[in-house]
């Protein structure tokens, strides 16, 4: 894959704390390729938000979790009112590992938990990875 792009050194900080920047990636699986529109959660007040309270996601649209640095640990579903599939990326853009996650309104909630180190996730409706046939070794670029 030598067009390949390296996600470190994200083109996405944002100046506004609060404002989600939207960006168009590509989710390359062999030679298909999939589209979708993300939200760009690149701050620590963006990621603990997230999803949450968010009542419809649109088929190929989510959000890209981004870390400046490798990071370890899950995500919970606390608030969140849709189903969703998460995928956990290395700097290269490469799926390491996805996840189902089930909504949670409850006080205490599980954490899904990759068990790696990763520097980006991807949420997206829950089975958008098995619907498109994208697996874990595939990969996300940006367009």
């Amino acid at each position: 894959m030598k067009n390949r792009l390296k996600f470190i050194g994200f083109p996405f900080r944002q100046k506004n704390e609060t404002s989600l920047q939207i960006k168009k990636l590509k989710v390359c699986s062999g030679i298909r390729t999939i589209s979708i529109t993300v939200q760009v959660a690149d701050t620590p007040k963006k990621r603990d938000k997230g999803l949450m309270f968010v009542k419809n996601l649109p088929e190929n649209e989510g959000m890209l979790f981004v870390f400046s640095a490798k990071t370890y640990g899950g995500f919970w579903m606390k608030n969140t009112l849709i189903p969703l599939s998460i995928a956990f990326l290395d700097s290269d853009g490469k799926i390491l590992r996805i996840l189902d996650m089930v909504p949670c309104k409850d006080d205490f909630c599980p954490t899904y938990d990759p068990e790696i180190y990763y520097h980006y996730a991807l949420e997206v409706n829950l089975g958008w990875f098995d619907r498109n046939q994208i697996k874990e070794g595939d990969f996300v670029m940006f367009v």
